[in-house]
């Protein structure tokens, strides 16, 4: 049958257009062409599939019945055309990103807006969680790309570049003033109420990790699900909230929470953008991935 589709483009559109002459003529080929796929096809198969009448060519029973099927499959591959069309051109089509609360907040939304401004035929879905869970679905390939924080385990397949820096910080409020102007040691966070991230996130795994190797091990008071609920516990003085400055920026700007001061830096993180080299990219996610790059490169 493969080596008869020219036949069967033939037979197609002599059925469509009811004549050899149209045919002829939609596929820029010379009627007495038309004519002999048409008695090749009708060979190969053993029966008559048209009959001239004076109006043209009409399809026979055994042809109307061929007809329906190999219709439906030329419809079908040219619906098919037209969809990818509308990829290449980027008028259809999905990105799928993989984000945290900070990634989106801090970083993507920008983007996303940018890139729904120029291509507003994309449809752009975006699943939150924290930086595990990201690169278990990128490995799964529930999504494109994943917009993670630092650090996280690598692999040979994950690919990646880093596009903003982020500060992890501890914050309170006024119930903790005396600690505003005092210079601490981290051993000094075993005292306090703490309010940290809950569950497996790169935050909360960083911090434990840097701050053991101070040799301070912290058991949190209070463990809340986003980064926004433990700058308002702080707010509340109901603990010092460990956070990624960005959530507290306003707060602390305003003076209403200040940063408590160590001995030592806790050395900034980074956003990076993943990506499964295992497999290729859709053609809109990697127009999202250039249009971040380019505009990351002129920053």
């Amino acid at each position: 049958m493969i080596s008869n589709l020219e036949y069967y483009k033939v037979f197609y559109y002599v059925g469509k257009y009811n004549g050899i002459t149209a045919a002829a003529k939609e596929l820029s080929i010379s009627q007495p062409a038309v004519s002999q796929s048409i008695h090749q096809l009708e060979s190969i198969l053993g029966c008559t599939l048209f009959q001239r009448t004076s109006k043209g060519m009409k399809l026979t029973s055994e042809g109307s019945l061929l007809y329906r099927y190999v219709e439906k499959g030329y419809e079908q591959i040219d619906l098919g055309e037209q969809r990818l069309k509308q990829l290449l051109h980027l008028d259809a089509g999905e990105v799928r990103i993989g984000a945290s609360d900070m990634t989106l907040r801090f970083f993507l939304l920008p983007y996303l807006e940018k890139f729904h401004e120029l291509y507003p035929g994309i449809k752009v879905t975006v699943t939150n969680g924290p930086t595990p869970e990201t690169l278990s679905y990128l490995r799964d390939d529930r999504i494109d790309f994943g917009v993670v924080s630092s650090p996280f385990t690598e692999d040979s397949n994950l690919s990646f570049f880093p596009v903003s820096d982020i500060q992890d910080t501890f914050v309170a409020g006024r119930k903790f003033i005396p600690y505003k102007n005092r210079m601490l040691d981290f051993s000094d966070l075993q005292s306090m109420p703490l309010i940290f991230l809950e569950g497996k996130t790169s935050t909360t795994d960083y911090i434990h990790s840097f701050l053991e190797k101070h040799n301070t091990t912290l058991h949190p008071e209070f463990e809340l699900a986003t980064s926004d609920m433990i700058v308002q516990f702080a707010l509340r003085s109901l603990g010092v909230g460990c956070v990624v400055r960005d959530f507290a920026k306003e707060y602390l700007d305003s003076g209403v929470l200040f940063e408590l001061r160590f001995n030592k830096m806790i050395p900034k993180r980074q956003i990076c953008v993943v990506t499964d080299t295992s497999r290729s990219l859709s053609i809109a996610a990697d127009k999202l991935i250039q249009l971040i790059k380019n505009n990351f490169s002129q920053a």
